[in-house]
């Protein structure tokens, strides 16, 4: 059954969620978090291909982390679709602390007992300087239920790659010691909120990709 607004349009929305093109730090395989990296020109091919499927999707907003390589990712999009591109704070990547700069093979050698926690999969271990997992999920969660709020049927997300699948995670009840997703860079996946129930219907969706390519660097 439809649920239905007071202004008779539906309540539920449809968000397509897209992980930013590949960086110059994922091509480096360097851990990023709050970092303001740009887009690779591998990423900026990405970000072409996105706004060209993004064309036939009806979205009415664009939602947008405030770091530089989400926010060359929505560029295209919002050209193509010509929508403005909504700043969310909230959708910002996770806050890694020490490790942020370093490649995995550094974090090996400079915190090797910091990063063999991380690597455990914890999700109540704080990075010094950082943030959990958990509290991640709990982040994630609140600003996609707060984009939700919004009077649009389908709107388009562009986001990082642990804060959505942590958000996937919590919405869909999945406990937060496993870790079932992995975001592609320029991934798109379908999230649908409606009320309290959230349906994924896609998950790392990169057709899209053929003829451009996948990336091969880190995920954060």
């Amino acid at each position: 059954m439809t649920i239905l607004s007071a202004n008779g349009r539906e309540a539920c929305m449809l968000m397509y969620c897209i992980r930013h093109g590949e960086s110059t730090y994922n091509a480096l395989g360097r851990v990023q978090g709050h970092l303001n990296i740009p887009l690779s020109e591998l990423g900026r091919r990405q970000a072409a291909a996105l706004a060209e499927v993004c064309l036939g999707l009806g979205a009415e907003a664009i939602f947008c982390s405030p770091l530089r390589r989400t926010r060359e990712t929505a560029e295209p999009i919002a050209s193509a679709l010509a929508l403005p591109i909504r700043e969310e704070p909230r959708l910002i990547e996770i806050k890694v602390g020490i490790f942020q700069g370093q490649s995995r093979d550094e974090l090996s050698r400079t915190c090797p007992e910091d990063y063999a926690l991380w690597r455990s999969g914890d999700p109540d271990y704080v990075v010094p300087g950082g943030e959990s997992r958990r509290a991640l999920m709990h982040r994630g969660r609140e600003v996609l239920e707060s984009i939700a709020q919004y009077d649009y049927r389908r709107v388009i997300v562009v986001s990082h790659g642990a804060i959505l699948a942590a958000a996937f995670k919590s919405l869909l009840d999945i406990p937060a010691q496993r870790h079932p997703f992995m975001l592609e860079n320029a991934s798109l996946s379908r999230l649908e909120l409606d009320g309290p129930i959230a349906r994924l219907h896609t998950l790392n969706e990169v057709g899209h990709l053929k003829g451009v390519g996948l990336a091969g660097g880190g995920d954060l």
